[in-house]
């Protein structure tokens, strides 16, 4: 596509989810790489009270989501681009609701049979015993409907599932518990039908969370991830494959963990990841040979009016 094919773009950002302030990072980094393309881009805060408005007479040919977490990851803001006939980036309404839901999403995943850990639903107190019984220790408890590993706790014993469960449940009202997988951590870029190459992630900390994933410099990245090229094409694959099962399109990035005995075991599908300085998916991107405006060019080509 030429430059003026995308007409004017709004980049959405901000918002009024937990993830609002690394949205605003991502949203501004995606602006100045648009604009360094000649791409007439504009930022958009979807936090503010005139946003809708604003967005319907602002004369926008398409928009580049990059909201993260509720609001702007599960399906809402793709409708309402849907209902005002803007093409946006990435997943639509079906693909993005979906995927925003880690229960339903593992549900799916389950039912297809690809691997993902067991799991158990918290909706009280009474369920963290079942959870310990059924589990064991260590697990992880995280909200069902939060990104950035916010509210996230692995757990070791049996008296720190009250504290780890409140925490969750002040996030969401919907909390689970999964297995703990012990092994090494990687994440798929995919954009458009393009897995970009593995990244493996490396952290000091108990898990990849809030902290490693965009405060700490003690994360190290892997990318080439290290895997022989026959082993990492098999998970890029599983990658995609788990991927589009549930929906998802245009872009986005697939979590997840091999075991000590190799055995991979999927977590989650992020449709609209992070673009700041600490993010994956332009770290991958590099690897494969597109710079920061590469990257967010393809994914713009992406832009689509929602349906799925």
């Amino acid at each position: 596509m030429a430059t003026e094919d995308f007409g004017k773009v709004a980049v959405l950002a901000g918002g009024r989810s937990a993830e609002r302030g690394i949205s605003l990072r991502s949203g501004a980094a995606v602006l100045e790489a648009l604009q360094r393309r000649g791409v007439d881009a504009h930022m958009l805060d979807t936090g503010e009270e005139d946003f809708v408005r604003r967005l319907g007479e602002g004369a926008f040919a398409r928009a580049f989501n990059m909201l993260h977490g509720r609001g702007g990851e599960d399906g809402v803001i793709q409708g309402l681009l849907q209902c005002l006939g803007i093409p946006c980036t990435g997943s639509g309404v079906l693909g993005s609701a979906l995927t925003m839901d880690k229960l339903r999403t593992k549900q799916l995943w389950q039912g297809i049979n690809l691997p993902t850990p067991a799991f158990v639903v918290l909706r009280g107190e009474s369920d963290l015993r079942t959870a310990a019984q059924e589990l064991g220790f260590p697990m992880i408890l995280k909200p069902v409907h939060e990104g950035s590993s916010i509210g996230m706790t692995k757990v070791t014993r049996e008296s720190d599932l009250q504290q780890a469960w409140q925490l969750a449940r002040g996030f969401d009202r919907l909390v689970m518990a999964e297995s703990w997988i012990e092994g090494r951590e990687y994440t798929a870029a995919i954009v458009a039908a393009t897995v970009l190459p593995l990244i493996r992630l490396e952290t000091p900390r108990d898990f990849y969370d809030f902290e490693a994933k965009y405060e700490a410099d003690t994360t190290r990245y892997h990318c080439p991830c290290g895997l022989a090229p026959e082993r990492e094409a098999s998970l890029q694959q599983l990658a995609l494959q788990a991927f589009e099962a549930t929906g998802a399109s245009g872009w986005g990035r697939v979590d997840f963990l091999v075991d000590r005995g190799d055995r991979p075991w999927l977590i989650e599908v992020n449709t609209v990841p992070g673009m700041t300085d600490h993010s994956l998916v332009p770290m991958a991107a590099r690897q494969h040979g597109w710079d920061m405006p590469e990257l967010v060019w393809r994914i713009l080509e992406t832009s689509r009016t929602g349906q799925d």
